[in-house]
């Protein structure tokens, strides 16, 4: 006999979930107890939000699907950003919410609400289980839906006196040959007409985006490059796909790029704000496009295509690369990187400064002799991390994870929790804004009680400097309303809950900072007071 959250640990672990996140519960618990016999890591957070980023952050490690359990009512709605998020970002992760008992539906019992209707929005199926009995099928149809075509999540509500009943284990529906691991290939005839405008093309430039992530032919990338050499950017988490050394790739020049570019081939990422919306003026009319897509509805929105394929990023970049004919490199890539050169060039003498406070550049080229092949770099901020994003050279297998399109600033813990627990032999860094810190900065004492050794890195402006900056320039700094932080002392948070603080305010003392941190043996904050920079001058995203 086996009751509710035995059945559901059980058909976890048969899905080879590791960790769940969680903040207690009573709706839940029994679900706890399960996992301590199914062997399954339980990890508690101090905010549902954050149980539902480590969740989102799991399945970007990983590659499978993260899960974060939360009580009814707040717990789920404190972890409704959370869900959000991974749903712009098509992350998979499934979310168990508590919930009273069904007998007492509709009747005010204890956090009482209607969790299913609320989450249909923002997941790709939301549903509340009806019998102890269905549960494991119920969590494995839950993996499918999340991980089948564009990933997302999905919402399980699970009633308490389904959770708290038993069931003998000849009763529980144990579903088989219920999912798939085949991935679309694009359509031969479309594949060949992208391939002629390639061959045809003068100016050609490759967009790669995340959802190269879920491809399990991501080696086909450099396999087309090797047969057609392109100018290509990489964005979200497929930055790290290519060494920074790599010939083709770059990351300073993608506007000018696709300014003079007279085709483009887009894989895995949408027209969205990122890309000017592939339309004037970052992008000329007349440039030919290619565009790959596992949402066939996402093709064609923004900007038209004229080759749109439903496919696999990895699968497609492979048929493509089998399909063109070998080019050598031409000067058109040579004129990218003397591009890329030279803006790199302006960037040196920021990176190089010895001004104090320091330079924003200066920190992020100091963080960066500390990015190893194998460092899993989060971004949880605004304009501090946008600078980082030029600066930090990501080198394979290591990951680069950032909230995505919806922007949701205090993912950095959450995801460095599960980072850190999926690859404990990798370096997590956290790169900060100072607000952003602000959201979950006490997620660092469950870091330290749970031993998850991570290294945070804050550009402290004492600002929301996105924000601010542009306030600023469209109202006057008088009228530059909450957008003005203080120059905290972050890293004392961090010591009082049992970790390592570092409080930085010259630029001598960055790299033994960083030394001292990334040897602590324990979660480690720096906390670095900034200077001023017009590098991010003019830049907003809205």
């Amino acid at each position: 006999m086996l009751h509710g959250g035995r059945i559901v640990a059980e058909a976890l672990r048969k899905e080879g979930t590791r960790a769940l996140f969680t903040l207690c519960g009573g709706h839940i618990q029994s679900i706890y107890d399960g996992c301590i016999d199914e062997g399954i890591r339980v990890v508690d957070v101090r905010h549902e939000q954050t149980a539902g980023h480590a969740a989102d952050g799991w399945a970007r490690v990983t590659g499978q699907a993260g899960v974060a359990a939360v009580t009814a009512g707040p717990g789920v709605t404190d972890a409704l950003t959370a869900v959000a998020n991974a749903r712009r970002a098509g992350i998979p992760m499934i979310l168990i919410g508590g919930q009273g008992p069904r007998i007492l539906q509709d009747m005010g019992s204890l956090q009482d609400m209607n969790h299913v209707e609320l989450m249909r929005s923002i997941t790709k199926w939301s549903v509340s289980v009806p019998e102890t009995r269905r549960l494991a099928e119920y969590v494995a149809s839950a993996f499918r839906v999340a991980t089948a075509g564009v990933p997302g999540p999905v919402f399980l509500e699970m009633p308490l006196d389904v959770l708290m009943g038993i069931e003998s284990a000849a009763n529980v529906v144990q579903p088989a040959a219920y999912r798939t691991e085949s991935r679309p290939a694009g359509d031969p005839a479309a594949i060949e007409k992208a391939a002629e405008l390639v061959a045809k093309a003068e100016r050609p430039v490759l967009i790669v985006g995340g959802q190269l992530r879920w491809s399990r032919r991501r080696e086909a990338l450099a396999e087309l490059l090797s047969r057609v050499p392109m100018p290509t950017f990489l964005g979200g988490m497929a930055r790290a796909a290519l060494g920074p050394d790599h010939p083709c790739v770059f990351g300073r020049v993608r506007s000018w790029a696709l300014g003079h570019a007279d085709l483009v081939a887009i894989f895995g990422t949408p027209f969205d704000f990122r890309l000017g919306y592939g339309r004037p003026p970052m992008w000329q009319a007349s440039t030919q496009i290619i565009q790959v897509d596992l949402d066939g509805a996402e093709i064609g929105r923004n900007r038209g295509a004229d080759v749109g394929i439903v496919g696999d990023t990895g699968l497609v970049l492979d048929q493509l690369a089998r399909a063109c004919s070998p080019r050598r490199a031409g000067a058109w890539l040579e004129e990218v990187r003397a591009q890329e050169d030279a803006r790199r060039a302006k960037m040196s003498a920021e990176m190089e400064s010895d001004a104090s406070p320091p330079n924003p550049l200066r920190l992020c080229a100091e963080l960066d002799r500390f990015i190893e092949d194998d460092t899993i770099v989060i971004g949880d901020g605004g304009d501090f991390v946008a600078t980082a994003a030029y600066v930090l050279r990501m080198r394979p297998p290591g990951i680069w994870m950032d909230p995505g399109p919806l922007g949701t600033l205090g993912v950095g813990p959450g995801y460095a929790m599960a980072a850190r627990i999926a690859r404990p032999e990798a370096r997590v860094v956290i790169v900060y804004g100072d607000g952003s810190f602000g959201l979950h900065g006490l997620e660092w004492e469950a870091l330290v009680r749970q031993k998850l050794p991570v290294v945070g890195v804050i550009g402290n402006d004492a600002a929301w400097t996105q924000i601010r900056r542009g306030q600023i320039e469209m109202y006057g700094e008088e009228r530059a309303v909450a957008s003005a932080l203080d120059h905290t002392r972050y890293d004392r948070v961090v010591e009082a809950v049992g970790g390592h603080g570092e409080y930085v305010e010259s630029a001598d003392q960055i790299r033994p900072a960083l030394e001292r941190a990334f040897s602590a043996g324990k979660p480690a904050l720096v906390n670095v007071k900034l200077g001023r920079s017009d590098f991010r001058k003019g830049a907003i995203s809205v």
